[in-house]
């Protein structure tokens, strides 16, 4: 196991920018990366989401918004729903087409939602209503949802009760000098101010990959693609060392909690197709 070492100095990159529109749209210089690195989701999730929204997904019409590559959007459409995905950016919309040519995408995004009112029996964020304004994105789910339909938000976390995982997170964070971690971060009920009732659910999971893939992974998250090439490669570079040293075989056990909500929109539930 790799020690904590918290008398290392850290590299001193500019600061980042808020959670702003153009950084939201960082994503799409990094799409086929995203695409090829980052983590899906485990059964047990869509089974969590079932309960709580209180239908199956089999046969209901699901906008996922933010979609990105489409990696939810392909989950979601494998269990059965029929998905319409929803990104704002170019780069990562032309991704989710090229892999996903059968599913609808609509440019757009969650605060001016481009679909019929009563349109929908969910609304499914995976990783991305924090680039949201909830006044305005949850007035909008809303409206687009039916009678009795779920807003759906959920985030892969990675565990730090993990002892390597926690000692990551150390280490981005003095890196970034902000907050950020390139880790995610659970559920705050001020990020869910809508006034739904949600209820939690958290579903831990795991992956192997390799090296390479973590790695990759780690840089596609938006604190490293808004600080440019040049600093991020670096504190890479010196990541690839440390876990080559603790997984001498190359391949990576990252562990994960999924952080869901669910809010049922008011009125009774529908089951139309």
């Amino acid at each position: 196991m790799l020690p904590a070492d918290p008398d290392a100095p850290a590299s001193s990159p500019a600061p980042l920018p808020p959670a702003t529109p153009s950084r939201a749209l960082s994503f799409d210089g990094a799409a086929a990366q995203y695409a090829a690195a980052r983590p899906g989701y485990p059964p047990a999730l869509f089974d969590a989401v079932e309960e709580l929204a209180r239908r199956p997904l089999r046969g209901a019409r699901v906008v996922d918004v933010g979609a990105g590559t489409g990696i939810s959007t392909r989950l979601l459409h494998e269990r059965g729903a029929r998905v319409t995905a929803v990104e704002p950016g170019a780069g990562m919309a032309e991704e989710l087409h090229r892999s996903l040519p059968h599913l609808p995408v609509v440019r757009g995004d969650g605060n001016h939602l481009p679909l019929a009112t009563a349109s929908a029996d969910l609304i499914t964020y995976a990783q991305s209503w924090h680039w949201t304004d909830p006044a305005l994105a949850a007035p909008e789910a809303l409206r687009v949802l039916r009678p009795g339909g779920a807003l759906v938000l959920w985030w892969n976390v990675s565990d730090h009760s993990v002892p390597w995982i926690a000692e990551q997170d150390a280490r981005l964070r003095r890196f970034f000098g902000t907050g950020d971690s390139a880790h995610g971060s659970p559920v705050r009920p001020r990020d869910l101010t809508s006034g739904l009732h949600f209820a939690h659910r958290r579903v831990p999971w795991s992956r192997r990959v390799s090296l390479d893939t973590h790695l990759a992974n780690l840089g596609t998250h938006s604190a490293f693609l808004v600080l440019g090439a040049e600093p991020a490669r670096g504190f890479l570079a010196e990541e690839r060392d440390r876990l080559a040293e603790l997984f001498p075989d190359g391949t990576v056990e990252e562990r994960y909690v999924v952080d869901l909500g669910v809010a049922i929109s008011p009125g009774p539930p529908s089951h139309a197709p």
